[in-house]
């Protein structure tokens, strides 16, 4: 394989521009947080506006995170085709069109409409994750990346605190306690009618925010970022990966998506069940709702850990 690994032009930033330009993945990772982590809340608030099982409940984490499987590898064939700037102005612009469907489909309450607006958010975010993972590691020495991971994993999680509180705070009301109570005993006229009127509450917030990734788009794409060159390797590289013909000689690759596999899915499982798991013991949603930010603010402290220690106590190999 002849281009087995990402060559960078990063080498040639300033320390001014290269501080910039781990900001600029910095947001992103905030804005992969944001997004993602406002499921916890979508999950149990669809199944109150569409009178959902819990199995269809949580087709919105379904069809969100399948969209990553879908749309992994084509990622990356876009990315090679326009470049990683170009790449992740089309990621926003995607998940700008995915909130943008919110709209339809809370103007006729069609959960499928809302489930393929997850879907192109996701395939938006699988673009942008593919092509901003690989910044993490070459915006500065190698030997500080696990540190700079947790970094961005802080960007991250410090978004998904702030998702579902701001969220439930723009659609959820003083009163919904005794409206959520109340259904079961409505006509099917009213309660047609307050179901409507509860699910066009995410209209604004999706209108806000697919104008500003749409706005993200234009700016990543017009940013200080360096661009990554795929189609050349240092000599180091070339030598070491020389021979190799399959992707199933790279050990640490394959380990590494493992290990991503099983942590992506324990968090999903932790963060977006942990509402409907309080309502089991008949907490309901108005005091749940914070439950998912206080999830993600534990998973901060092993962010925090590995800044600390990685690598002046602890070298990445032996944490890993």
């Amino acid at each position: 394989m002849s281009k087995t690994t990402a060559a960078v032009r990063a080498d040639q930033l300033s320390q001014r521009d290269t501080w910039i330009s781990i900001g600029i993945i910095g947001m992103l990772f905030f804005i992969f947080g944001f997004v993602s982590w406002v499921n916890a809340i979508l999950i149990p608030y669809f199944k109150i506006a569409f009178t959902l099982s819990n199995f269809d409940s949580y087709l919105v984490a379904f069809a969100f995170y399948i969209s990553y499987l879908v749309m992994s590898v084509p990622s990356s064939y876009l990315l090679k085709a326009v470049g990683f700037k170009k790449g992740m102005m089309v990621g926003f612009f995607a998940m700008a069109v995915g909130a943008f469907i919110f709209v339809p489909a809370a103007m006729s309450r069609t959960y499928e409409i809302f489930l393929l607006g997850l879907f192109t958010l996701g395939t938006g975010l699988a673009v942008l994750q593919t092509a901003a993972n690989p910044y993490v590691t070459v915006l500065g020495p190698k030997e500080n990346a696990a540190q700079r991971i947790s970094v961005m994993g802080i960007f991250n999680k410090g978004a998904g605190i702030l998702a579902p509180i701001l969220f439930a705070a723009v659609i959820l009301r003083v009163g919904d306690n005794e409206l959520f109570q109340q259904l079961d005993t409505m006509t099917p006229e009213a309660k047609d009618a307050a179901l409507d009127e509860l699910i066009r509450r995410v209209i604004l917030p999706y209108s806000v925010v697919g104008t500003v990734l749409f706005g993200l788009g234009i700016f990543v794409r017009f940013s200080p970022l360096p661009e990554i060159d795929t189609e050349h390797e240092t000599a180091e590289v070339a030598e070491a990966n020389s021979g190799k013909t399959s992707i199933f000689q790279f050990p640490h690759l394959i380990l590494g998506a493992v290990a991503i596999f099983l942590h992506v899915g324990t968090q999903v499982i932790a963060i977006d069940t942990v509402i409907p798991y309080a309502n089991s013991f008949g907490i309901g949603l108005m005091e749940a709702k914070v439950f998912p930010s206080y999830t993600l603010a534990f998973t901060i402290l092993g962010y925090l850990i590995g800044i600390s220690l990685i690598p002046k106590v602890i070298s990445q190999v032996n944490v890993l």
